[in-house]
């Protein structure tokens, strides 16, 4: 619900990270969920587990990704953030998928899947292909 709201309100706002910013956003992400996996470690494993699968899902995603202005991977920057869309759908869904009961382990994986949309959204993804010119403008 907080990942559907998250999207609905922020998908026609202005986007105004820029791409080459984005990587921080995914590194901070994946080492919050790999943070929450040590830090719920003792308490409750199965939440643990869900948050190890949710940091090492972004960080894999991140270190795929040709971001503006590096190397070139698998996967484009284009392409990373329609994927990134779908794993925030699927961090949303992993209190459920582990029947995590406490209320507030599942808060945390609503809320940073609602975080991960935000961000997403207000990325420019389509920005560093507008600096090359099209085929129409070099007539």
């Amino acid at each position: 619900m907080l990942t559907s709201a998250a999207d609905v309100l922020t998908r026609k706002l202005p986007k105004f990270i820029p791409g080459n910013a984005h990587p921080v956003v995914d590194y901070a992400v994946s080492g919050s969920f790999l943070a929450a996996a040590t830090w719920f470690w003792r308490r409750d494993r199965k939440v643990a587990l869900g948050s190890l699968l949710c940091g090492a899902s972004t960080l894999g995603l991140a270190l795929l990704t040709s971001y503006p202005g590096r190397g070139k991977r698998a996967i484009s920057f284009t392409m990373h953030g329609k994927l990134e869309n779908g794993l925030s759908a699927i961090i949303a869904t992993m209190p459920e998928f582990l029947r995590i009961e406490n209320n507030r382990e599942r808060k945390y994986f609503l809320t940073t899947a609602g975080i991960l949309t935000v961000l997403s959204n207000l990325t420019e993804f389509e920005s560093h292909r507008s600096l090359r010119p099209q085929a129409s403008q070099l007539s």
